[in-house]
């Protein structure tokens, strides 16, 4: 079975991180914030999966989103402090972000045009149900 790609993405961007704060001996609360929203990212697009309801999977999305902000501003630090040279752990963490906020952007536009035709229904359904009780 095929993962989607932003799952597999993340995935393997944590595993990138895992690997560059195993090898890498920064200092220890740089090291342990980097590990931590590096692999929160994955985390969460993981259990957005499991979603119970559309606002639920969104704000898992958005978690994930904050957690690649977070990730991006450790990795820049540590590149321009010059502990950390490679910059396509960089790129790949702004091809992550770019996709989730794709992705956030187009499940809030699918749930409001879901809520908006439910209610239209809904006002349907209440306008001919109370023309048909007058109509007794």
């Amino acid at each position: 079975m095929s993962d989607k790609p932003l799952i597999t993405k993340s995935r393997v961007f944590a595993l990138a991180i895992m690997k560059i704060c195993k090898e890498n001996k920064f200092q220890s609360v740089l090291s342990n914030q980097l590990l931590k929203s590096g692999t929160s990212i994955g985390a969460n697009v993981h259990e957005a999966n499991y979603a119970h309801s559309k606002p639920d999977f969104i704000a898992k999305m958005q978690i994930a989103l904050k957690e690649c902000y977070e990730t991006k501003y450790w990795l820049t630090l540590l590149i321009e402090s010059k502990e950390l040279v490679d910059n396509d752990l960089l790129e790949n963490c702004l091809v992550l972000r770019r996709m989730l906020i794709a992705s956030v952007r187009t499940a809030k536009r699918t749930y409001i045009t879901y809520q908006t035709k439910y209610v239209y229904i809904m006002r349907c359904f209440q306008v001919t149900t109370l023309y048909y009780v007058k109509a007794m």
